[in-house]
């Protein structure tokens, strides 16, 4: 059980990263959660935004300044600039992995509008992009020998002073506790929208783990106020309708017939209308009568059997009911492109924040994210890892996770820690979710901190140890708890408007807010939330010190 790089993680960041960090000689193991197949990467649907001509500098240009104009204020230019310039060797890449995206009849790739671009950007593979990716990228990792750990949860990081060593993990088939040596870590575990349970297209277990173990490893967390609420969503099961059905000339109207927001806008834009006409007491829908049974079977297929299976709604002549739910989280560990101050550790795709989103992340560009990060992570890792030894690993950590998982086992519980996950849900999403203020705030921050205090009083009722859920259940609702305060503690700090962060007792963006909140976890149950400057500040101020 030791490796040259481990990558935790099996969507497109995590498996772009495996692909790069193996050679002929190396070990790569990748470790998931739960199912290799099973990941939100796979479940992005609308396409992957890209500039296709190199020399389009016009256009490469207008991608870059969109992302940036959408981060609203806190973007990182340097981070933004090298994803956008990237994209066309990234979409070469995934066409020599076998990725088929559509084409017109002269062979070349298709591209759609998507919401806040200025140009069709949006590559796509009708309306299952992310999943189309994920299978080729799972393909090119199997052929290129990559070890692959599925049903493992990580507990921790494994560290010997400032170096990663490896990671201590959880076997789901028998509970036990396992050490995985390695030169070099890449975590590319996903966002935390799924915290939002009962409101959030993510799974359930999207609970933000990793970033929990990163704050117990001493690294920061930033921008994590900023939880980006995808407009459309079907009212009765989160099943994400795509940005391609309104990119495709789908409209939204509300009960009344009357469309009222421009479809193309921001995310944020758009959910915070649609929440404002149900507050009023309408219904909104998402109305693609008028694109025709052949352009959505051609263009939405996926979208169309959802709707027919899941709500009885023939799209193609009757409206689908949609809501704003959860979906993508602009925070996340706070790196410089991949790199951390942990020597070693890597992190990439949803959970990193480089910057590129900022406050508000452009459709179409996570999958684009996840590529060309995940890309240079592994590159990176493989390089660390060719020139370093194994660092030692501190056991008395270990200890402290078996005694942890011994103790959950023991002893009997009252609390329906499932009943807990579900009311934590509701919570985040009245309280600090697409409006927020502060008395909702600090009614949020006040429940979350009774919740955490109980979760550590919850024991397993089943003791049999092979693939216990509730062992992972609890597990994941202490992740979700310790996010879900950072999250709250920003939101609390940031008494402006901006992006997906919205505080209706300040409606309006605040120059003073120019930067970015980064949250550090002194000791368990304590945080530490100050200002990071972003990189456009920093240089007017050293440019002003320097003139004087």
């Amino acid at each position: 059980m030791i490796y040259d790089v481990i990558v935790v993680g099996g969507g497109i960041a995590g498996l772009m990263a495996a692909i790069e960090a193996k050679d002929e000689q190396n070990r790569v193991a990748l470790i998931t959660k739960g199912n290799l197949f099973k990941s939100n990467s796979s479940m992005a649907s609308g396409g992957i935004n890209a500039v296709l001509d190199i020399n389009n500098s016009k256009e490469i240009n207008q991608h870059i300044n969109d992302t940036f104009n959408s981060a609203k204020g806190i973007g990182n230019k340097k981070a933004i600039t090298y994803m956008c310039k990237q994209a066309s060797s990234i979409i070469d890449k995934l066409v020599d992995y076998g990725v088929e995206f559509d084409r017109d009849e002269n062979k070349k790739i298709l591209q759609r509008p998507f919401g806040g671009g200025n140009s069709n950007r949006t590559c796509y593979v009708g309306d299952k992009t992310g999943s189309a990716i994920t299978m080729a990228l799972i393909k090119k990792a199997k052929s290129k020998g990559i070890t692959f750990l599925p049903n493992t949860f990580i507990l921790n990081l494994a560290k010997y002073q400032d170096r990663v060593s490896g990671v201590i993990a959880l076997n789901k088939e028998n509970s036990q506790v396992t050490i995985y040596a390695s030169k070099a870590v890449v975590l590319a575990g996903g966002g935390y929208a799924g915290i939002y349970r009962g409101y959030s297209t993510n799974a359930p277990d999207y609970t933000g783990d990793l970033l929990a173990v990163a704050l117990r490893a001493g690294l920061d967390l930033k921008d994590m106020e900023f939880v980006q609420f995808h407009p459309t969503g079907f009212v009765k099961t989160n099943y994400l309708v795509t940005e391609a059905a309104r990119g495709e000339g789908g409209y939204l109207v509300n009960s009344e017939g009357l469309r009222f927001i421009n479809e193309l806008g921001t995310r944020d834009e758009v959910a915070r209308a649609i929440l404002k006409e149900q507050l009023e007491g309408k219904k909104v829908f998402i109305d693609l009568r008028h694109l025709g049974i052949e352009k959505i079977q051609q263009k939405l297929p996926s979208l169309y059997n959802a709707a027919l299976n899941q709500s009885g709604i023939n799209i193609a002549e009757e409206l689908l009911e949609i809501k704003p739910v959860a979906h993508y989280t602009m925070g996340g560990v706070d790196v410089n492109m991949t790199s951390c101050d942990i020597k070693g550790l890597y992190v990439c795709g949803e959970m990193a924040s480089n910057g590129v989103h900022g406050a508000n992340r452009l459709g179409g560009n996570s999958l684009l994210e996840g590529c060309v990060f995940g890309n240079l992570a592994g590159i990176t890792a493989k390089e660390y890892a060719n020139t370093n030894e194994f660092s030692p690993i501190n056991y008395n950590t270990v200890v402290k996770d078996i005694e942890m998982i011994e103790y959950i086992f023991q002893g009997d519980t009252t609390k329906n820690f499932n009943a807990i996950r579900i009311s934590l849900g509701k919570c985040l999403f009245e309280k600090v979710g697409i409006i927020k203020n502060e008395k909702s705030l600090t009614e949020a921050f006040d429940y979350v901190k009774y919740l955490r205090q109980i979760s550590y009083s919850l024991h397993c009722i089943n003791k049999e140890k092979n693939n216990n859920v509730e062992l992972s259940a609890i597990l994941e609702l202490r992740n979700a708890l310790e996010i879900s305060e950072a999250i709250i503690l920003c939101a609390q700090k940031r008494d402006e408007s901006r992006g997906a962060h919205f505080r209706e007792d300040f409606p309006f963006i605040s120059k003073h807010f120019d930067r970015s909140f980064v949250v550090k976890e002194l000791k368990k149950g304590f945080f530490r939330i100050s200002f990071k400057e972003n990189e456009l500040l920093r240089k007017f101020r050293n440019l002003f010190i320097n003139k004087e």
